[in-house]
């Protein structure tokens, strides 16, 4: 009898370590995330004194991570704001209304739902087969915008992280013809709402992680009809593989957002070339024409040998 108490014992101090672990690098998590989203906000000036923020709910990990860490921070911020979690039910067939506000009640947060049936105008505008995330995302806009006059909201939060940035990156460039990405904060285009992404610094491997740990009760987005085709998720694909083959390459990738050279583009907007004459005062942001590009080496693929060419 005592050998198989010290057994039990034994297994029970077993999991210690393991478990504490686990909950260090929740703690580590928690940390960065707040840290990032804190930083955004800083840099970017997105939520001052008095602001009353509006929290698009999707039920996905990314907003639910960010109504958390707006909840974390809003507790140690020197400035005094408020939240309000707005939802908008769409009625998409299947779709669980009663998990949000089942949610948002044990938050201590105040919430709106709002049912609007842009589903069916969806399904009777856009023909069989063609993607419906414009017209719906144009509805859902409308919409927010006009519930957060309703509620006195005067910032609006989204939940795009900094790979949807880098994936709308791309998507301007293959696509679009156009260098563009989604900025961390803007005005809306009825002039009316300033608009932020908290979570512009934030990893999408972070918000799974953090969604995961706290078992967010996460709502599937598939709801209007799978749509693997789009564009969107093979950009998105493309960036995981280069985030594993290649460290760095994504996180320069979005250093770049940060690091423009306008005089080093070709857009006469917003550098005059037209009237660009010698000053013969030197410059480190010049151009140096006849020198070698020096970029840092490419990490060797796994089972590949460099071979030197003489």
């Amino acid at each position: 009898m005592t050998a198989l108490h010290q057994d039990t014992d034994w297994t029970a101090d077993a999991s210690r370590p393991a478990q504490a672990r686990i909950e260090r690098e929740a703690h580590k998590l928690e940390k960065r995330l707040c840290r990032e989203v804190g930083r955004a906000i800083v840099d970017y000036r997105m939520i001052e004194e008095g602001d009353k923020v509006m929290v698009c709910m999707s039920g996905g990990k990314d907003s639910y991570t960010l109504l958390d860490i707006l909840i974390k921070l809003k507790k140690r911020a020197p400035i005094h704001f408020d939240l309000v979690a707005v939802n908008l039910d769409q009625k998409q067939p299947g779709f669980p209304e009663h998990i949000l506000p089942g949610y948002l009640a044990t938050t201590g947060v105040p919430f709106h739902i709002e049912n609007q049936d842009t589903y069916s105008i969806v399904r009777r505008v856009v023909p069989e087969g063609k993607t419906t995330c414009g017209l719906c995302s144009r509805l859902r806009r409308g919409i927010l915008y006009r519930v957060a006059d309703e509620l006195g909201c005067t910032k609006i939060a989204l939940g795009h992280h900094r790979d949807d940035i880098l994936q709308t990156l791309l998507l301007n460039m293959f696509f679009g013809g156009k260098l563009k990405a989604m900025p961390p904060k803007l005005v809306s285009d009825d002039g009316r709402h300033v608009v932020i992404r908290p979570l512009a610094y934030v990893t999408e491997k972070d918000t799974i992680r953090w969604a995961q740990q706290q078992q967010f009760p996460i709502i599937p987005c598939n709801l209007c009809g799978s749509q693997e085709n789009l564009q969107r998720k093979q950009v998105g694909e493309m960036l995981r593989d280069w985030d594993k083959r290649f460290p760095g390459r994504v996180d320069n990738m979005f250093n770049a957002l940060q690091n423009i050279v306008p005089s080093h583009l070709l857009d006469g907007t917003l550098h005059d070339f037209q009237h660009l004459k010698a000053t013969g005062v030197p410059s480190d942001d010049g151009d140096k024409a006849f020198d070698a590009e020096e970029f840092p080496p490419a990490p060797a693929l796994p089972g590949l040998q460099v071979v030197q060419i003489s």
